[in-house]
């Protein structure tokens, strides 16, 4: 067996054949090496080599199926090697990679890759149940808002975007940072003390210690167990080790990503692209490229994403992971 690739180069030779590509996805499907049906649970399976699908002897009406089914790929006509060369690009590019540029790379629409990448965004996104910090913990906080300079719109866009100056016609985004640890991000209603407090009891332990700016919707956190110290970025950015300095680097990454790369972000889909960049900043220092890619690919099952979901015809959530 070849050597796992490590490199986008080394990815593209490997996965041009199409034998390895279905031999991973389905160490990844089936991780116990039992393929079995998605509809009845069945293992007694026949693989059928010319379609490189499995054929269920179940009584049920879908008995042959692909290892797409159950996972991101699913019901997508286009073949898993581009799939697997769109993970390795927006799991690595550090900025990361416009749907133009997925389309013109693999050879599909710029709408066919503006869909797979919001599907392969899915898979990237961490749900953990596991609180930050501890009694020795040092936990940032911070929030920012996200969306386009008005000297920058379009006379139409501005018109139905901008009614407000300051950051009414902005988004809220909040974030979390255990230093040396990872970072948790996600768009919230406002800045209120309500929102940003019941966030940080739900993502950090009891007794952390927490660095904010001077926001008042943080007082309060002493009372409910937090070693809590704040500084003030009128007079100045950082106390010794109180500043939130880890975190003001993560939105600047992000930022740099929304406005160098994707460039035209709407509100409904933001979420995503913070789940994209959480990802890579908590994976960052992972030996080579081809974990990150290997990590996404261990995500894909269970996981479905359809069009009138990521149109906005069906509701999807965007709130912190609980």
């Amino acid at each position: 067996m070849s050597a796992k690739p490590k490199t986008l180069q080394q990815a593209i030779k490997h996965y041009a054949n199409p034998d390895n590509c279905l031999n991973f996805i389905v160490s990844r499907r089936w991780p116990d090496g039992v393929v079995t049906c998605p509809t009845c649970g069945r293992d007694d399976v026949r693989f059928i080599s010319t379609r490189r699908m499995w054929e269920c002897k179940g009584d049920h009406a879908r008995k042959q199926f692909s290892c797409k089914v159950g996972t991101i790929f699913e019901d997508s006509a286009l073949p898993l090697d581009k799939w697997i060369i769109a993970i390795w690009m927006i799991a690595n590019c550090k900025n990361g990679v416009s749907s133009y540029e997925i389309g013109r790379a693999l050879g599909v629409t710029q709408k066919s890759a503006w869909f797979m990448l919001h599907r392969i965004r899915l898979a990237m996104q961490n749900r953990s149940f596991l609180k930050l910090g501890g009694p020795d913990g040092e936990v940032e906080v911070d929030e920012t808002f996200v969306g386009g300079a008005a000297r920058f719109m379009h006379a139409d866009k501005h018109k139905r975007r901008i009614t407000e100056t300051g950051t009414k016609d902005k988004t809220a985004v909040m974030g979390i940072l255990e230093r040396g640890g990872e970072v948790r991000a996600a768009v919230v209603g406002n800045r209120k003390k309500h929102a940003l407090q019941t966030n940080i009891r739900a993502h950090v332990k009891a007794g952390s210690a927490i660095y904010t700016d001077a926001l008042m919707s943080y007082q309060g956190l002493k009372q409910q167990g937090f070693e809590h110290q704040v500084i003030d970025h009128a007079e100045r950015y950082v106390d010794g080790q109180v500043h939130t300095n880890g975190l003001e680097n993560f939105w600047s990454l992000f930022k740099r990503q929304l406005k160098g790369t994707y460039i035209s972000v709407e509100p409904f889909h933001l979420f995503r692209y913070l789940d994209e960049q959480v990802f890579r900043y908590n994976f960052r220092k992972l030996a080579h490229d081809g974990l990150r890619f290997e990590h996404v690919a261990s995500h894909i099952i269970g996981k479905r994403l359809t069009y009138a979901e990521v149109t906005g015809k069906v509701g999807a959530t965007c709130s912190l992971p609980n």
